[in-house]
């Protein structure tokens, strides 16, 4: 968001208002210093329950946020609503990540641990990642549909960070031409051959799997973790295998 922050000192109060990114904080090590987190951020569940919630990533509770005292805030450009972090930012140090492909992710990574004085950590981490999912090769590449919202039904479409976690995982999202999160209709699902419903942000249910498939009894209709797609911090570690499993679900399903 333009804002630039200096540091004086490592901090030692920090509050996340992104779930991938609190979980990338325990994760470079900073149990004691992370003090406040939104009530999405749910990994880890044994440390984060410890937290302070500090509201939504869309909605902040001010007078929380004023007791916790923070020397770092933590947010995300899609993630948090521009209006809150304007007021934290006359007050705090405002870090904001804008994250949209693999190579945005690590280099939040990689600016997240020089923030927090743990770079020799965040660079492993990074450059694990990156090995992992240099090793993936898909073939052949799948026609798909990302569902994320139902009443009205919502797709990932292009310019996402989902759609380039798609791309990787070895498929062509048919809504990839349509900027951001595209309102659709079922019937816009022909050109799919394998239909992924997201169990986050909306939590489609096996009722949903089972009524899409009705309507389209040859194509694959499957329930998938939305984190292994939209979480961008240490749990792009996981996704590489998450993705080889999936695909070889798919393999064994339908023929390709």
């Amino acid at each position: 968001m333009g804002h630039q922050i200096e540091l004086t000192h490592p901090p030692r109060r920090i509050i996340s208002l992104v779930p991938s990114q609190t979980e990338l904080l325990f994760e470079l090590g900073l149990d004691e210093e992370v003090v406040g987190i939104t009530r999405y951020c749910i990994h880890p569940r044994d440390k984060c329950r410890k937290k302070t919630v500090v509201g939504g990533t869309k909605k902040f509770n001010f007078e929380v946020i004023e007791e916790l005292q923070p020397d770092l805030i933590i947010g995300n450009k899609e993630e948090n609503y521009p209006e809150g972090i304007k007021i934290l930012q006359e007050k705090y140090p405002v870090w904001m990540s804008d994250v949209v492909n693999l190579q945005s992710a690590l280099e939040m990574i990689a600016k997240v641990g020089e923030l927090v004085q743990r770079i020799a950590e965040a660079q492993e981490l990074a450059v694990m990642i990156k090995r992992k999912f240099s090793q993936l090769k898909f073939i052949p590449k799948i026609p798909v549909a990302y569902l994320i919202w139902k009443n009205p039904y919502m797709a990932v479409g292009g310019e996402t960070f989902i759609n380039n976690m798609l791309t990787h995982a070895g498929f062509i999202n048919i809504f990839q031409s349509t900027p951001r999160y595209p309102q659709i209709e079922l019937q816009d699902l022909k050109t799919a051959r394998v239909i992924l419903l997201s169990s986050e942000p909306y939590p489609f249910q096996d009722e949903d799997v089972k009524g899409i498939t009705q309507m389209y009894p040859d194509k694959l209709v499957l329930q998938v973790d939305g984190t292994m797609f939209s979480w961008y911090g240490s749990r792009l570690q996981y996704m590489p295998s998450y993705f080889i499993n999936l695909r070889r679900q798919i393999a064994s399903s339908i023929p390709l």
